[in-house]
């Protein structure tokens, strides 16, 4: 089981940046899928990107071109670097983990981080 800790939210206005950051501890996190989800007021968690543990990439289609996934193992950390954002960025966003291949499905991944608050406002 891997513990997985958010951090890098905040207020943004439009067009503006985040960097969005997952710290992992417990079991090999090299060897895990990563993925970033989110969850809007009154919506259902939805996928944003993932990464796999030889660092392949996918990505939804609202975010592609906009957002950028990255992992550095040797900090056990994943990375989301969100550009252009846009109101219905508004969410708070999980970084997720699981043993296997990644994918878009959050039922699929076991271990997850408490979130961090993302708001894009003017």
């Amino acid at each position: 089981q891997l513990q997985l800790v958010e951090s890098g939210g905040g207020l943004v206005q439009p067009g503006g940046s985040l960097r969005l950051s997952c710290v992992a501890s417990g079991r090999t996190f090299s060897s895990s899928a990563m993925g970033w989800f989110r969850q809007g007021p009154e919506k259902e968690r939805e996928f944003v990107a993932a990464i796999s543990w030889s660092k392949r990439t996918l990505y939804s289609d609202s975010v592609k071109g906009r957002f950028a996934i990255s992992r550095d193992n040797t900090k056990n950390t994943v990375y989301l670097q969100m550009d252009s954002l846009q109101v219905e960025d508004t969410a708070i966003y999980y970084c997720a983990a699981r043993g296997e291949g990644f994918h878009t499905s959050p039922s699929l991944y076991e271990d997850w981080g408490q979130g961090t608050q993302v708001t894009v406002s003017s």
